[in-house]
């Protein structure tokens, strides 16, 4: 018995490993992945099948079970199509010796069933092109039609796609994406995180924005992430390998497979008006999505998904090949009697197992999800910081979060609305227009009017203010040197070179835009594909136009960035049905628009990595300008008449072109001081002048020593008057009126 079950352990072992190694490398292999039957009316009805190709050894193994209105004598016709090109045809007879079937000669009256394995001529497999077992997601259908041998009429009828095994949707491309969008956060200290380590609200903005505008930063990397999954959602007939790829950044648009969640909303949608019949996570279970190009999508669609069914089908055939059933056996792969047709964004979450009637919904809790997580994370560090408190003394850097610690919740709420403002219009719009739900279309235009508003609010404040500085001071500069200010309003325009601060006015209107043309346009895809490129258009010309970053890398960055958006736009337009272009071209495009976006994906990255080195010797110019300033002030503070910074030797004797006048303000003056303002120009105690202005340390001083004659007493229009009169008048450094 030891013995029986060690072999059985190997054996099984063996079987696992075979099973990883065609489902996961899936070598010069061809499977079938679902059918349905093609024709309502027939004689013969299929319930099973499952074939498999293995281009190593030249043999096909199949699995195929069904009902007959008699017993009949067939011949089998197969067909193999990819791109929309026919690259494989051959029939064969159940009866005859070289393809002998013993169960399907004749075919039995009820129900029948039949597991083999057949040969196939060296003339028939070299017509199968290599490529086939390499392109991954490759688009190919077969087709098996059989007829009756006596009046040659078609009696059955079985469609069924093929796959290699290989998929561009691979769940390891999720995470290391996520990876990345992770590692740009952490570097580029965003938002919350940097608030809570840099002081607070107090220093969030100059924490957080001391590298926050080094590119490629975390929204620059999350807006691409969200690009390539927009770009998937779009409604003309994407090739199966470009849906595949796009899938893996579902993640940055909110959009996460949960089940149990799904299950949720639909009861939330029941009992709130909406129709489940057809659109709910139990019809999706139960369906085949088939896409424009034909192609379908099943449950089947990860690479350790196929494997573990290749050990259940590899450990039945194991047991069972050629055997003969009557009243069929329980089939690994069977008929899909729901079939939907999908595109567009319907098509892109309907494959997430998310029904398009919850998308909004879904995204709504996953976001809510991320505030609370925000919210408790920071009142988890005020918390450990009081108790801190009360038990020592915590580094002075985190006094500011301390106090302001709902300025630093308010700051990361309003930075991932910024984050996610494109996709939230996208999803609204989408749920006014395919919502079924009135409480969801109501949370739809709530959510969507708050956002909206609170960015209106910043926007209008931060122009209001600029407004006001301009009239005051002449520019807008203090939006980036005033400290109050920078704390408040920064993370909009922290980017920015002073002279364009007012840039992230069109970007929000680019992104509403943009969502709006993708949710408003689902389903014509022209339309939709011309109204995004003049979207993406007009957004590179203004880029380019203007370069608005403070940083030579950002702009670099950035118009890279949007050169390979309206190029993915325009690889798109390939794919329009209306202009009727040859699949095999689709499929072309399809690839080389993944290479781009997979190219521009690794520079990011490549990106990244550089940063985490240079990001700890630059710091942002803003900040930078702004604490030379405010040191210089603290300098000026602590300034006395007899301070070695105030002596008549200062900067002397580094130059000898210009002279110094040093004044004295009379605090005992009996004129009124006027109130001044808290400038630092009140700290002015030294006047540099031009080398031919007249100046007591440079004119001879014959004045005696007696009392007959005050200071400022002689030749008063010499320019002696300007010793003392700001004793007249309380103001340091005032001239006199001629004085010179």
């Amino acid at each position: 018995m030891a013995i029986s079950n060690s072999r059985w352990n190997i054996r099984r072992a063996a079987i696992w490993v075979t099973a990883f190694a065609s489902g996961v490398l899936s070598e010069d292999l061809l499977v079938t992945s679902g059918f349905s039957n093609c024709e309502t009316d027939s004689s013969i009805n299929v319930q099973k099948v499952d074939i498999s190709y293995n281009n190593a050894n030249k043999t096909v193994v199949f699995d195929v079970a069904g009902t007959s209105d008699r017993e009949q004598n067939v011949t089998a016709i197969l067909s193999v199509t990819a791109y929309g090109q026919d690259i494989y045809s051959n029939s064969f007879n159940p009866c005859d010796k070289t393809t002998y079937v013993e169960q399907l000669c004749p075919v039995p009256a009820k129900s029948f069933a039949a597991k083999g394995t057949q040969a196939i001529p060296e003339q028939y497999a070299n017509a199968i092109p290599a490529i086939a077992f390499q392109i991954p997601d490759i688009a190919a259908q077969a087709t098996l039609q059989l007829k009756s041998l006596d009046d040659g009429k078609d009696i059955g009828c079985v469609q069924s796609q093929v796959t290699n095994g290989k998929t561009a949707d691979v769940p390891a491309v999720s995470f290391v994406a996520a990876g990345v969008a992770g590692a740009a956060l952490l570097m580029g200290g965003a938002g919350a995180i940097g608030a809570a380590f840099s002081g607070g609200a107090g220093a969030a903005g100059s924490g957080a924005g001391g590298a926050g505008t080094v590119s490629p930063s975390f929204m620059e990397i999350f807006g691409v992430f969200q690009g390539f999954a927009m770009n998937g959602m779009m409604s003309a007939q994407l090739p199966q390998v470009y849906r595949s790829f796009s899938k893996n950044f579902a993640f940055s648009t909110g959009l996460i497979p949960w089940t149990q969640m799904q299950q949720s909303i639909d009861n939330f949608r029941g009992m709130t008006g909406g129709n489940l019949t057809n659109d709910s996570v139990e019809f999706l279970q139960k369906a085949t999505l088939v896409f424009p190009d034909g192609s379908v999508s099943s449950g089947n669609g990860s690479v350790f998904r196929r494997a573990i069914e290749d050990v259940v089908f590899l450990a039945i055939r194991e047991n069972s090949v050629n055997a003969t059933s009557t009243d069929g056996d329980t089939p690994t792969t069977t008929e899909s009697t729901i079939r939907e047709a999908v595109s567009g964004i319907q098509g892109y979450v309907q494959q997430l197992t998310v029904p398009q009637a919850n998308t909004f919904m879904t995204v709504l809790l996953i976001v809510a999800i991320v505030i609370g997580v925000i919210v408790v994370g920071i009142l988890l560090v005020k918390v450990i910081l009081e108790a801190w408190a009360l038990f020592g003394s915590f580094p002075e850097s985190l006094t500011g979060f301390r106090k302001h610690y709902w300025g630093s919740i308010a700051r990361a709420i309003t930075s991932l609305i910024l984050l996610l403002y494109s996709i939230w219009v996208l999803y609204c719009v989408f749920q006014f227009t395919h919502g079924d739900s009135w409480a969801a279309q109501t949370l739809a235009g709530v959510t969507l009017a708050i956002f909206t508003a609170i960015l209106i609010f910043f926007s209008w404040k931060i122009w209001n203010m600029a407004r006001k500085l301009k009239n005051s001071e002449g520019d807008a500069t203090g939006l980036y040197e005033d400290k109050k200010i920078w704390v408040k309003y920064s993370l909009f325009y922290e980017s920015y070179k002073k002279d364009y601060w007012w840039i992230f006015v069109p970007v929000i209107l680019y992104m509403f835009a943009k969502g709006c043309v993708l949710a408003a346009t689902d389903g014509h895809g022209m339309v939709q594909s011309i109204s995004l490129l003049v979207v993406e258009g007009l957004m590179l010309c203004l880029l380019i136009w203007a370069r608005p970053f403070e940083r030579k890398s950002g702009n670099i960055v950035n118009i890279t960035i949007q050169v390979v958006r309206v190029l993915s736009v325009v690889c798109i337009l390939v794919f329009v049905e209306e202009f009727g272009i040859a699949q095999t071209t689709q499929t072309v495009a399809g690839v080389v628009l993944i290479a781009v976006q997979s190219a521009l994906a690794g520079v990011l990255a490549i990106l990244i990595a550089w940063n985490a080195i240079v990001a700890c010797c630059k710091q942002n110019p803003h900040r930078k300008r702004r604490k030379e300033m405010e040191k210089i002030q603290r300098d000026m503070d602590d300034l006395t008449p007899l301070d070695a910074r105030n002596s008549l030797l200062l900067d002397r004797s580094k130059t000898n072109e210009s002279s110094i006048t040093i004044t004295y303000a009379n605090t005992m003056a009996d004129v009124k001081q006027p109130a001044r303002d808290s400038s630092p120009e009140r700290y002015i105690g030294i006047a540099v002048e031009a080398p031919n202005t007249y100046s007591p340390l440079n004119a001879p001083y014959n004045r005696s020593l007696t009392s007959s004659m005050p200071m400022g007493g002689l030749n008063q229009n010499s320019g002696y008057a300007s010793y003392n009169y700001g004793q007249q008048n309380g103001y340091s450094g005032y001239r006199a009126p001629g004085g010179y």
